[in-house]
């Protein structure tokens, strides 16, 4: 079923209103890409797909203070990895355009020079009962207005002592028509201007102009900018002949505990609380993507939160629901042990070994088996062998028996505890006839996995928990970090491991070896929706 903007798309096409769908998506490079903006990427990539048209991808660098060409490099990488395909635009080469528009304002008498203070300009506007109060410099003449505005532009005013603002109504109910400032002066090097301009424009009166120039047909924002819209089609009116865009809002994505802000994102990493932009607990795209989430799965997640018209909060178990159903079909499965203990076989030689069979994926015949050794010394999971075990424990335990994925059932002799009470090796012995495909004579309730100590591979495995702790009533979220949100482990694996990338630890979670890193395993996503039980 359509949503509600393909349903405006597909009205438009049929009444002849636009011949050719063009979306963009224009973010500000000022910091990486983080989860919300998937949603904005799929929605206008999707769009244009779905209709024949196209999507610009257009960098809003209207602000060189905080933009950096890092952030332009791994922009285009983000939407280019989620499968967006298209032209790059970027804002600063319509300045020159965007200057002549201003100017065109304060000629026709609808933009004027100001230089009260911001704190000032603050207590005129008024609030959403009061009108706002009209500057001192509201009426100042055209030509003082143009002259300077001119000296703007030639950098002979200083940052912050001059604005231009748009003459538009300071009783509008709509906060953002009262005069809003369209241009401002910034001293500072662009990225791709260099020192060029003095003056820049302001985001809701570049935004519009951009789109025009490009000739976009349906600008799709996020609805905190439902209010903006009477001033972009204010700044289309007064300064643009041609086939104007239309807006439209859409609800972004929030999901529960996430944190959906650059510029807490980017105090994140300035503070060193995590290991860059790309960190695996970022959620960032280059931080999912280092995890192994693939856009795929991130494509469907967005098809299955659909597009709506209401904010909402998701939570994060659809994320990871996306990613698990995926990788339950792709991943083949090996077993690793992240907190070792070593098992030692004591009714079998020295150098004994014997070889196992294992299904590589058990859903996917096709996918074959392989043979793996068990030897006389094992690593089994720490947490699978207990000396006092509570109910229903049913794995390694004093006068219990339990069975070694696709190998022997073995029976509970012994261990070697340290003074402090850890159990440092444990002893078991084989049930003879017990090999697992045949006629057992006994059973056992619990199955381990296991890694033969002889041949194992050395890998470091990381598990991820939230960044954020749950509010329970603060509001800084730097008071809210979880100090336990890595955990990493010096763990043994097959040596399959080493032949692939993305596995299920058997028992454990789908890992994917990070791709900065050789060995080191990225938890991916929990066998089950981990994240809501932490709640």
């Amino acid at each position: 079923m359509a949503n509600f903007i393909e349903e405006i798309i597909e009205k438009d096409l049929a009444d002849g209103t636009v011949d050719e769908i063009v979306t963009r998506f224009p973010p500000e490079p000022n910091g990486y890409l983080h989860i919300g903006h998937a949603k904005a990427i799929c929605l206008n990539t999707g769009l244009a797909k779905k209709y024949g048209g196209k999507c610009n991808l257009r960098f809003d660098d209207t602000n060189p203070v905080k933009e950096d060409e890092e952030f332009v490099n791994s922009i285009i990488d983000d939407v280019k990895w989620l499968g967006w395909e298209g032209d790059v635009y970027y804002a600063s080469d319509y300045f020159a355009v965007m200057y002549d528009c201003a100017v065109k304002l304060i000629r026709a008498g609808k933009a004027y020079v100001d230089d009260i203070s911001p704190e000032e300009m603050k207590e005129r506007r008024g609030t959403l009962t009061e009108p706002g109060q009209e500057s001192a410099h509201r009426n100042r003449p055209i030509e003082e207005s143009l002259r300077l505005f001119e000296d703007m532009r030639a950098g002979r005013v200083g940052d912050g002592e001059l604005v231009l603002r748009a003459k538009i109504d300071m009783a509008s109910p709509n906060i953002n028509m009262r005069d809003p400032i369209i241009y401002r002066v910034v001293h500072a090097t662009h990225h791709r201007q260099g020192d060029k301009w003095c003056v820049y424009p302001m985001y809701d009166f570049a935004h519009p102009i951009e789109d025009a120039v490009e000739g976009v047909t349906h600008s799709v924002c996020t609805l905190e900018f439902e209010d903006h819209r009477p001033l972009y089609d204010w700044v289309l009116d007064n300064c643009w002949t041609g086939r104007k865009p239309h807006q439209y809002e859409f609800a972004r994505l929030n999901i529960a505990r996430t944190i959906m802000s650059k510029r807490y994102l980017k105090k994140l990493v300035d503070e060193g609380v995590v290991d860059g932009w790309d960190d695996p607990r970022m959620p960032t795209l280059a931080g999912f993507r280092r995890r192994g989430y693939t856009p795929s799965a991130i494509r469907e997640f967005c098809d299955r939160i659909g597009v709506a018209k209401a904010n909402s909060e998701v939570e994060t178990g659809q994320l990871e629901s996306c990613m698990r159903d995926e990788l339950n079909e792709t991943a083949p499965r090996i077993m690793a042990v992240l907190e070792p203990l070593e098992l030692v076989i004591t009714n079998r030689p020295d150098g004994w070994s014997e070889e196992v069979t294992l299904d590589n994926h058990p859903q996917r015949p096709e996918a074959g088996v392989r043979t793996y050794a068990m030897g006389k010394r094992m690593y089994i999971e720490r947490s699978d062998f207990s000396l006092d075990p509570p109910p229903k424990y049913y794995r390694l335990k004093p006068d219990g028996a339990v069975r070694l994925k696709g190998g022997y059932i073995v029976r509970y002799v012994g261990c070697d505890v340290a003074a402090d009470g850890s159990v440092g090796r444990v002893y078991a012995e084989i049930v003879e006839g017990t090999m697992s495909g045949g006629d057992s004579p006994v059973k056992a309730k619990g199955v381990i996995h296991w890694v033969n100590a002889d041949d194992c591979a050395a890998v470091t495995a990381v598990r991820y928990d939230y960044l954020l702790l749950p509010a329970d009533g603060k509001t800084d979220f730097s008071e809210r970090l979880n100090p336990s949100s890595k955990t990493v482990y010096n763990a043994f694996a097959e040596p399959a491991v080493r032949g692939g990338k993305v596995f299920q630890f058997m028992r454990q979670g789908y890992f994917t070896e990070d791709c900065r890193h050789a060995g080191v395993f990225n938890e991916t996503v929990g066998l089950k929706d981990t994240f809501n039980a932490k709640k």
